[in-house]
């Protein structure tokens, strides 16, 4: 089994970041710490002109928080350390002086669905169903929240973190705005991914940063709030019944 990775490549002011974790794309915290650097670093780098993330893989997108770190959490500091790598990829997004375009090739659950959210212009697949399915494990889309609320709206968000085990379709993630496109399959999606990032690579970088400071406008206070939400989860992960529900959806993997 492949190990998992997170790889970058630079060609022509385009910087690919992708990650792969064999368990459809889960993210353990490796994984996330690596993440945030990377987005920090090329965010930073003056020969990139345009970050596209995306995942390893034709299937999953993100199968958001990875099931054996969580069961291995014994307390609450090891739960904020956990959580809080969700709140740094976010944050390291949402600082970026890059647009982020996310390439979302298949199926986002949990913070797969606050990774997307983040990204600056999401294109998708008829294939990527997303699904905010913490409540169902005794948790709650707490870290991930804010951006998945400031992209689709109260009552979206609303609607997916009650209905925890409902699948919700890409065309109904791009009516309510977390999709920018859908295409038909991933071919199709990737010419229009590289068509857009091609399009960016030779724009005004003094202007795109610009525009991303307004476009992120009131979100200033995250760095705090997303903390203040990792601890929230944090302690929740620490109750019999998640980690129950961990075991039981384990179980069934």
């Amino acid at each position: 089994m492949e190990e998992a990775y997170v790889r970058v490549e630079t060609h022509k002011g385009i910087t690919s970041i992708e990650f792969y974790h064999p368990q459809s794309n889960s993210l353990p915290a490796k994984i996330l710490n690596e993440l945030a650097k990377k987005i920090q670093r090329y965010g930073d780098d003056p020969d990139t002109k345009v970050i596209i993330l995306r995942s390893g893989g034709h299937k999953t997108f993100c199968a958001g928080a990875s099931f054996d770190e969580l069961i291995a959490i014994t307390t609450e500091k090891q739960g904020l350390e956990f959580f809080s790598g969700f709140a740094h990829v976010i944050n390291a997004i949402r600082e970026c002086h890059k647009f982020i375009i996310g390439r979302i090739q298949g199926k986002c659950v949990g913070g797969g669905v606050g990774v997307a959210a983040a990204c600056d212009y999401t294109i998708a697949t008829e294939a990527a169903e997303i699904k905010l399915s913490e409540l169902a494990i005794g948790i709650g889309p707490f870290v991930v929240g804010p951006a998945v609320e400031r992209k689709i709206g109260t009552s979206a968000f609303t609607t997916l973190s009650i209905d925890a085990t409902m699948w919700r379709t890409a065309e109904w993630a791009r009516r309510k705005g977390l999709f920018s496109e859908v295409h038909d399959n991933i071919e199709n999606m990737d010419e229009a991914v590289q068509r857009l990032a091609d399009t960016l690579a030779h724009s005004s970088p003094q202007a795109m940063w610009e525009m991303k400071k307004i476009f992120w406008k009131g979100t200033e206070h995250w760095e705090k709030l997303l903390l203040e939400r990792a601890a929230i989860s944090g302690r929740l992960v620490l109750s019999e019944f998640t980690r129950h529900a961990i075991e039981k959806f384990k179980s069934k993997a």
